[in-house]
């Protein structure tokens, strides 16, 4: 393991969930701002912006369950459901009553069912958590405008657990060749840093139990996608376009569905703009934020 990720690491803390031990990143003060990262990576995804946004904020970032340094158990229901009941729990403990989100990719389903809820608790009068503003990065917002690749369908497959010893650091060098920008493209220690937090705790062999996100975006889809069009909080999307799972056409599609839609396009920027480019994903969520208050 790097000495970065050990670094990373040894900040961090731990709480227990359903029995199991969660890591999370807690720095900064001022308002409440959760990180919710993708899949298959972790926390450590927003390490390049993670120092100016504590800066600013009170910023949580956690593992979520199966991924990063957090418990991976081999028998258990991994669910988007769950995984929101996961950062309910987290914010709870830390008695955060008012929160923003920052969430790309997997945790952008984890945020949209933290938008349904809201509305849930707006409609009924009950105000347990409330969230003040959301900015998604590239991530599977509409299941019908998501292109998964081709070993994201495998896993998610019957044979998915057969694939699991299968997912090497050269499959996952190929991949993310595939969903960087042509000009952003990971550096040989980025990968070893993303290989590692996958086979930490033994991560791989939960693969295709945590990638089952993807068909719950289509059992749910009403009620994630109505979390976006009838939710009048502050939301921005900010895209990489050149992302071939969530990309420009996702970006289009927010834009029609979306009422005011307010978004951002990294023409040459891939599925990771936090990684990719971070000066820019800093300028744009920033710029967002103090647009709040104007």
């Amino acid at each position: 393991m790097s000495d970065r990720l050990q670094d990373w690491k040894s900040k961090g803390y731990e709480f227990k969930y359903r029995g199991h031990p969660v890591f999370y990143r807690l720095d900064g003060s001022g308002d409440s701002l959760i990180l919710i990262h993708g899949f298959t990576t972790a926390s450590w995804d927003w390490h390049k912006i993670y120092e100016p946004l504590h800066q600013r904020f009170q910023v949580i970032a956690p593992d979520l369950l199966g991924f990063g340094f957090s418990a991976k158990p081999g028998k258990y229901p991994y669910s988007i459901m769950d995984q929101t009941d996961l950062c309910e729990a987290l914010l709870h403990k830390m008695e955060v009553k008012k929160v923003h989100l920052l969430c790309h990719d997997y945790g952008d389903t984890v945020g949209q069912e933290l938008l349904a809820r809201w509305l849930e608790r707006e409609k009924s009068g009950v105000h347990e958590l409330e969230i003040k503003s959301v900015c998604f990065l590239n991530g599977g917002l509409f299941p019908e405008s998501h292109q998964p690749r081709l070993i994201q369908k495998l896993l998610i497959s019957p044979i998915g657990p057969l694939l699991n010893p299968f997912l090497t650091k050269a499959k996952l060098r190929s991949n993310f060749a595939a969903i960087f920008g042509n000009k952003t493209q990971a550096s040989e220690k980025e990968i070893d840093e993303f290989y590692d937090l996958i086979q930490y705790n033994n991560g791989k062999r939960v693969m295709n139990k945590l990638i089952r996100y993807m068909a719950e975006r289509k059992q749910y889809r009403g009620r994630w996608v109505q979390a976006l069009t009838e939710n009048a909080l502050p939301m921005r999307l900010i895209d990489g376009s050149q992302d071939t799972i969530s990309g420009r056409h996702l970006a289009a599609r927010f834009e029609k569905l979306v009422p005011q839609a307010d978004v951002i396009h990294l023409d040459e920027i891939g599925h990771y703009p936090q990684t990719e480019a971070p000066d820019l994903v800093l300028e744009h969520f920033l710029s967002f934020q103090k647009s709040l208050s104007s």
